[in-house]
């Protein structure tokens, strides 16, 4: 991937390098520089759509989530800020955990990571922010090699956000991620800072699987449901059932174009 300049990356700043957030371009340039490595040399990830991804303006970005740790959100970050010019820094939606821990909560911030509130959502989505979001949650990256790319139980919040905001959800399938470190087995019972589990992977280190990541066409819900809709859980159920099955069709056409694992 290209060199970022923190120049060219866009953000609203609060008056002393920071969004309010917590967001730092020169930090983003450095991470990205970090992660770049994997991204073109270890993963080599191969993007498919990425047109599809809005030049400016609110959108969700909803992809499915696996790989024991979220090594399929950082290549998916880097991804977008890849593929649009001016980057854009995707904001990745964390789980209330996340920010607890030491130094990674901090680190994420500063990479553009917000933790997942209502609240949040609204400023970002307010300032014409790009949400990425992993509606499977932790347990889309808890799946045992057993049950790879099976879609865990979809949340329903990215689609109650798209109909109150009137913004387009992208669907987003990530293949790779699912063989990149099996997980044989987790401990439930362990918890530190709030995390759900203790994974206990197959191999020491993730495995260089080739990523492919498939971008599909918007889904205009806000264009199918009215402002009050969010308020009503059946229809907030069905909308988000779309993108699920946007994305699950996106997974079997990448499972089915791949060549391979590794290759």
């Amino acid at each position: 991937m290209p060199r970022l300049d923190p120049n060219d990356i866009k953000f609203r700043d609060a008056g002393h390098g920071y969004d309010i957030f917590g967001l730092n371009p020169r930090t983003v340039a450095a991470a990205t520089r970090i992660a770049g490595l994997l991204y073109d040399h270890y993963f080599r990830v191969t993007s498919h759509g990425a047109h599809h991804i809005p030049a400016g303006g609110s959108a969700i970005l909803a992809a499915n989530h696996s790989g024991t740790l979220p090594l399929d959100a950082a290549m998916l970050y880097i991804d977008v800020l890849t593929h649009t010019d001016p980057p854009r820094v995707p904001r990745a939606l964390l789980d209330v955990f996340v920010p607890r821990f030491p130094f990674v909560g901090a680190f994420f911030a500063r990479v553009g990571g917000v933790g997942g509130t209502r609240r949040n959502c609204r400023r970002l989505l307010q300032d014409g922010e790009l949400i990425m979001v992993f509606p499977e949650g932790a347990p889309g990256i808890a799946k045992t090699f057993n049950h790879r790319y099976e879609l865990q139980p979809w949340r329903v919040g990215h689609a109650e956000l798209a109909i109150e905001y009137r913004v387009p959800v992208i669907p987003v399938a990530i293949i790779g991620a699912e063989e990149q470190w099996p997980l044989i087995a987790r401990i439930d019972r362990f918890k530190v800072f709030g995390a759900p589990y203790l994974p206990i992977p197959a191999t020491p280190l993730p495995l260089p699987a080739h990523y492919h990541i498939h971008y599909g066409e918007p889904i205009a819900l806000h264009e199918d449901y009215s402002r009050p809709d969010p308020d009503d859980p059946e229809i907030v159920a069905a909308a988000a059932a779309r993108v699920e099955s946007a994305v699950q069709v996106l997974i079997e056409r990448g499972l089915r174009e791949r060549k391979g694992i590794f290759r």
